[in-house]
């Protein structure tokens, strides 16, 4: 039970030692295709007994339970515990107690995991770009991560001492958006537009984990680790290694999901 995780991802951060981080490609799991084949989402046509054996797989080198959330591209935040059960609407999380994991799936979102210098809690968000500008029409710029940071134990911490890793995603040189998008981010931050580069009429390419880190910049959180929006963090590229909603369901009907997953050690 080793050798399937040895392209698995473990954030590169100077974060303190009971702070654990693990997120999953595509490979070492059972899925047939188009899921193979470490599919982790039960809700994409996958037969549910791979699906299960999957997370069993990820749950055994974890070491700790996984709470897998109901991800809807919201705000909601979720504090977890030993009793927090699978399913829950949010698409953020946090933990303060040893041996829970922060679990959240994607396929070209952007997970975002998150920690603070002490150890003292964890906290992992699924930023999509509806997740992360927030909804439209509000007086302020508001998404998932600017409710994470408002949080009540994520609160407590200084900005500096925040640690942020950003794992993969749809990268700047596949992320075509309409003129919605740009202005979900540009509406209260004219300087956004510096991360969409206009492609052709109504159409620009947007950098979603350069998104991601302008607003965490916004809330004084400037330690940030991982995606820096080249092309080896990009999920729609690298086919061999990563699921892509984008890219996979218009041709194959659908894709798997891959799960970041960050935990206290006791």
């Amino acid at each position: 039970m080793t050798t399937f995780v040895d392209s698995w991802l473990r954030a590169d951060w100077p974060a303190p030692q009971n702070v654990q981080t693990l997120m999953t490609d595509r490979h070492g799991g059972v899925s047939l295709p188009p899921w193979d084949s470490m599919n982790l989402g039960g809700h994409v046509g996958d037969e549910i007994g791979c699906v299960e054996t999957n997370r069993q797989r990820l749950q055994s080198v974890v070491g700790a339970p996984l709470v897998f959330l109901n991800q809807v591209h919201g705000q909601k935040v979720l504090n977890l515990d030993a009793s927090s059960a699978h399913g829950t609407e949010a698409d953020a999380c946090v933990s303060a107690v040893p041996d829970v994991a922060c679990t959240i799936m994607v396929a070209d979102c952007l997970p975002v995991l998150m920690c603070d210098r002490q150890g003292q809690w964890v906290a992992a968000a699924h930023a999509g770009w509806r997740g992360l500008a927030g909804e439209a029409g509000q007086k302020t710029a508001w998404g998932v991560l600017e409710s994470l940071c408002s949080n009540s134990r994520v609160s407590q911490a200084r900005a500096e001492d925040i640690l942020v890793w950003l794992g993969p995603c749809i990268g700047p040189q596949a992320f075509e958006v309409g003129p919605e998008v740009v202005a979900a981010f540009c509406e209260h931050d004219a300087c956004a537009e510096d991360l969409f580069k206009p492609l052709r009429p109504g159409k620009w390419l947007a950098d979603l984990a350069g998104l991601a880190r302008r607003r965490l910049s916004q809330l004084g959180i400037h330690r940030i680790y991982g995606n820096n929006s080249q092309t080896d963090w990009c999920t729609v590229t690298n086919s061999v290694r990563f699921f892509s909603h984008r890219r996979d369901s218009p041709v194959l009907g659908q894709s798997g999901r891959m799960a970041a997953c960050i935990w206290l050690k006791s």
